[in-house]
């Protein structure tokens, strides 16, 4: 039986794994700054990555750890103050890893740690060449460096004889909440909003896949490395929110533009991400033998 611990647990996608770990007998240990009961296979430790503290026992416990934790990007407006949040809640927390692994005792086998696609920043700056890659160099935006800190944070767990995977993660479209719940918002009042131009394209992944991603790094020990988990067909603002409509309404709804100067005085640096267009491949994660069950947009909103 592994025992797998999880930073971020308590979040949209940590969540759902715990929930998709303990179905596959796993023992859970969700770190948390304000610990919960146990709850079947899943119990609960204390850590404070802004105060470097952490539950000697849990890694000790840990035979592989998921790395999730790190303030929302897009649950409030970028001020100074979130700005200097969303970037000490990633490094922060790796860097409390990296420290745990080098002086507490452990058996630890893999850490399998979370980015985003945010590395990557906007097609525009492809000029025409094919989607990103994991060999691509990092955007110089806010969100890009983040990612290039977020990363090197948790990197020296390798010189621990550690296997390290990281996943550039793209917006997850889950029933519970985060992306897909937003776009689903303004539909429920027959509006499809499509935003900017509606020409962007999402690369987007479904919850279900995600998880399965996970559980695929800690079960086979060729993956290693940097990998892209977006699914296979990324698609328009546009295309996607008339088909998301389509379900959800049929015929009644209407189009409706939102300007991209309406988003920006709305949402503030924000905007940006919502704006932006990235075309993310596939192809290593594939490659490496992992398939998606929902690889199409119509076949994730289907079961959405």
């Amino acid at each position: 039986m592994k025992t797998i611990l999880i930073t971020g647990g308590t979040g949209l996608i940590g969540s759902a794994l715990s929930q998709f770990l303990a179905g596959k007998g796993c023992q859970v240990i969700v770190l948390s700054r304000h610990p919960k009961q146990a709850n079947g296979n899943i119990s609960y430790a204390a850590w404070d990555p802004a105060k470097q503290t952490i539950d000697n026992a849990a890694i000790q416990k840990a035979d592989y750890i998921i790395h999730l934790a790190g303030a929302g990007v897009n649950d409030k407006r970028w001020s100074k103050k979130r700005k200097r949040e969303i970037l000490d809640s990633r490094v922060q927390s790796g860097e409390l890893i990296v420290k745990a692994l080098t002086e507490i005792p452990n058996q630890v086998k893999a850490v399998v740690s979370i980015s985003g696609i945010a590395w990557y920043g906007d097609d525009a700056k492809r000029k025409g060449k094919p989607a990103f890659t994991e060999t691509d160099t990092a955007d110089d935006d806010f969100l890009g460096q983040v990612c290039v800190q977020w990363e090197a944070a948790i990197q020296p767990v390798e010189s621990l004889g550690k296997r390290l995977v990281i996943f550039r993660c793209p917006p997850v479209f889950a029933k519970e909440g985060g992306a897909f719940k937003e776009f689903k918002r303004p539909v429920q009042f027959g509006i499809a909003a499509i935003l900017g131009s509606g020409r962007q394209v999402i690369s987007w992944v479904h919850i279900e896949d995600t998880v399965r991603m996970f559980w695929f790094a800690i079960e086979n020990e060729n993956i290693q490395g940097v990998y892209n988990t977006a699914s296979p067909q990324p698609i328009t603002n546009k295309d996607f929110t008339l088909q998301l409509a389509q379900k959800m309404r049929g015929k009644n709804f209407i189009p409706m533009y939102v300007p991209a100067w309406a988003l920006k005085l709305a949402l503030g640096g924000v905007s940006v991400e919502v704006l932006k267009s990235a075309t993310i491949s596939s192809e290593k994660i594939t490659q490496a033998g992992f398939q998606f069950l929902y690889p199409s947009v119509d076949a994730a909103l289907d079961n959405l």
